[in-house]
């Protein structure tokens, strides 16, 4: 096993320094390097959740890769931007309505505590991520080294309401944080989800019971969703250098 990881390093400081001659950031070698551990989960005839942004792209593009030499999988994607994308590399997609039970889910984190907490939701796909998470026997999130934080709430939690009720839960969830804000598109207009939703994007700084705070956020009307994952994750593999960190929450229950 000592020999096998030691190749694998071997063959990441070997990508990396050839990666950095192409320009790309530290973070971005990171994400693809954890992006391409992850593809260890997948297997002949899985179905695949394809999660959404940045790390879940680098995830998809390796993906089709294998797709490409003959790998087997129907891949359900979670927002329409991650559907395009498995669609312009030939990636045989499914549907939910079609399997409500996925092998394995592929996706990133904006921030995960050491209990594999997440805040998710930079992308805009909270939503069909939690859903397809759920049904999910495996969720394995690829991230970088930024992303390993002790607690939750540096990263606005995104929050998923109805235009009708945004007004109502801004100022509820407002005596809670330090600040929210209506998640705005590139035109200035107010950013729209999959789904017809609009986000807030609430600034805690610092979340020290994340399960109670999604209790409070989901009893609250008109909120369809928040970014906080709980019990989620089953694994995180983390970019770190020149090295692929793996962290399971069976450990954290043992």
């Amino acid at each position: 096993m000592g020999r096998g990881l030691g190749r694998l390093r071997a063959a990441w400081k070997a990508m990396a320094k050839a990666q950095s001659k192409n320009g790309q950031s530290k973070n971005d070698q990171e994400k693809e390097a954890a992006a391409r551990a992850s593809l260890r989960f997948v297997h002949e005839g899985d179905v695949v959740g394809l999660g959404t942004g940045s790390s879940a792209e680098h995830a998809i593009r390796l993906l089709a890769q294998r797709v490409q030499g003959g790998l087997k999988i129907l891949a359900i994607p979670t927002s329409a931007r991650s559907k395009q994308l498995a669609t312009d590399l030939h990636i045989p997609l499914t549907t939910i309505d079609d399997y409500q039970e996925i092998d394995v889910t592929i996706d990133g984190a904006d921030e995960f505590d050491p209990k594999l907490r997440l805040i998710k939701g930079g992308g805009g796909a909270l939503l069909r991520e939690k859903i397809v998470a759920s049904a999910s026997k495996r969720v394995v999130i690829v991230a970088d080294s930024s992303k390993q934080v002790s607690t939750l709430g540096k990263f606005p939690l995104p929050v998923e309401v109805i235009p009708f009720a945004q007004a109502v839960i801004a100022r509820k969830i407002a005596s809670l944080a330090d600040s929210v804000t209506l998640r705005k598109a590139a035109d200035g207009s107010s950013f729209t989800t999959d789904e017809g939703h609009h986000i807030l994007d609430c600034h805690f700084r610092r979340i020290s019971d994340p399960a109670a705070l999604a209790h409070t956020l989901k009893d609250m009307p008109g909120v369809v969703e928040h970014g906080l994952f709980i019990d989620l994750a089953s694994v995180v593999l983390m970019g770190k250098g020149t090295e692929v960190l793996e962290f399971r929450r069976e450990a954290l229950e043992e």
